[in-house]
């Protein structure tokens, strides 16, 4: 079966050529391009980059000086480069067509200043296998575990650079115990619910390579003030904002 491919228009005023049997841009991979800080000078890696919409928004927003966009997809890497054009940011985002679990500092030109990846949830075992590759690969862990995408990142950054994930709720233990043995420190943790009332559905991790222990816990990110406004997709002011501007910033500083 041929995989079909749409563009449409998303945030920053970008188009995205995705593929219609593939992960689709979605909420956790815009909250993890507007969590990361960056700097103009800086280099950095997307692990599993799949479309490079993460990298895109990244680049939109003048975040990094380059991206190494991996992804072991031939298909999505040619999908990367095609959107990197299409957007005019072909000199910003490089993509290569590798397994994360090979690739080493002197691939990307030198150990970088951050690492960031939206890596597949689930485990193999776990879940309806779904009948397109494309999807199951990008949601399961068939080329890496947690602790590979990780290794990785520690292969890759500097002393003192960055590593930042999104990541589901239910398996933050697999998460912790993977930074920690490839010394990747977390230093800064969100929670992400749909409404107040509602379980954690994603988290969100800045981790330091050779960085000391110890973390910050920041006040929790509601999308929606109710649940109400959840089924009408009505975001709450601090949700908004973020969309709004692709940053954190004032969401972290703000006081309660």
């Amino acid at each position: 079966m041929v995989s079909k491919t749409k563009s449409l228009q998303i945030n920053e005023n970008l188009v995205l050529s995705q593929s219609t049997d593939g992960l689709t841009f979605g909420t956790d991979a815009y909250m993890l391009a507007a969590y990361m800080k960056g700097g103009s000078k800086q280099s950095a890696a997307d692990l599993g980059s799949g479309t490079g919409v993460i990298s895109l928004l990244c680049q939109s927003k003048g975040k990094f000086n380059h991206i190494y966009a991996i992804e072991i997809q031939e298909r999505f890497a040619a999908l990367i480069e095609k959107n990197a054009d299409e957007n005019h940011l072909n000199d910003k985002i490089t993509p290569i067509c590798a397994d994360l679990r090979n690739i080493k500092a002197e691939d990307v030109g030198g150990e970088l200043d951050c690492v960031f990846s939206n890596p597949p949830y689930m485990k193999i075992d776990s879940g309806k296998r779904n009948e397109h590759d494309e999807k199951f690969i990008a949601r399961h862990e068939v080329y890496g575990q947690i602790n590979d995408f990780c290794a990785c990142a520690r292969r890759l950054l500097k002393h003192g650079g960055k590593f930042y994930t999104v990541w589901r709720p239910d398996r933050l233990a697999d998460l912790m115990c993977a930074l920690r043995e490839n010394k990747l420190e977390p230093k800064v943790i969100i929670f992400i619910h749909a409404y107040p009332s509602a379980p954690p559905s994603m988290i969100l991790t800045e981790a330091v390579k050779g960085g000391a222990s110890g973390n910050k816990l920041y006040r929790p990110l509601y999308l929606s003030d109710s649940l109400e406004d959840s089924k009408n997709s009505i975001l709450s002011d601090d949700a908004r904002k973020i969309y709004d501007t692709c940053s954190f910033e004032e969401f972290i500083e703000k006081k309660k």
